[in-house]
């Protein structure tokens, strides 16, 4: 089976299992950009209680957070963790974008090589929180590699173990449509089989990429 196939395979048997999965849950692009900030080594559970706070105190803005001190937000964003941290990367991201591009629209005006350079450029923001920004919340046709993709492709194939991010992100890219409609209900799928499978500790009976993984074969046989 060739890459598209092999890619085109994981994504369609995804989809039969678990259907449209209808990601991010946000209201607006700048609680996506919240939201993906948020989400660092958290779990979403937690994230959407850190962002209700900010939106029942009239917080979730550009303004509201640039501001506001970072201790009054990591008082708000305490159940999302390491909220002190998160809240200096809010903050800051929030005062940057308002001195520079005067507001998150004037931000994602950038053209995507360069909207992604300027998030990157924020404090705290690395590539696959500036990726998820990207996808979700400029719309950019931009694969997201999370832990769940680089467990579940190591495992799939071992050529793909010691593939960096930079590396699965083209491999996807290279072998799939280019739609942001696409790469964003394809990495929900992703997540969703991380969930409820391609865990540290794997459950690969019911799996719905279990006939196409060596790893689930290796352990079956």
């Amino acid at each position: 089976m060739d890459d598209r196939r092999f890619v085109a395979s994981i994504y369609s048997n995804l989809l039969k299992c678990y259907g449209q999965r209808g990601w991010w849950p946000a209201e607006t692009n700048f609680e996506v950009f919240v939201g993906a900030i948020l989400t660092q080594q958290t779990s979403w559970g937690n994230v959407e209680k850190a962002i209700n706070n900010l939106k029942n105190t009239g917080a979730l803005s550009m303004d509201s957070i640039a501001d506001a001190t970072p201790a009054r937000i990591s008082r708000l964003i305490k159940p999302s963790g390491y909220y002190r941290q998160k809240a200096a990367r809010l903050v800051g991201a929030c005062r940057r974008i308002k001195h520079d591009y005067g507001s998150l629209e004037g931000l994602f005006a950038l053209s995507t090589k360069d909207l992604r350079e300027a998030l990157l450029s924020l404090n705290g923001i690395g590539k696959e929180t500036a990726d998820s920004i990207l996808l979700y919340g400029a719309g950019r046709p931009v694969f997201v590699v999370d832990a769940y993709t680089t467990r579940i492709m190591c495992r799939l194939s071992n050529r793909f173990k010691g593939m960096n991010y930079d590396l699965l992100q083209e491999y996807f890219m290279l072998n799939t449509r280019k739609s942001a409609r696409l790469y964003n209900d394809f990495h929900a799928q992703l997540v969703e089989l991380g969930k409820r499978h391609c865990r540290a500790k794997p459950v690969c009976p019911g799996c719905p990429l279990a006939h196409m993984c060596e790893y689930a074969r290796g352990r079956a046989q």
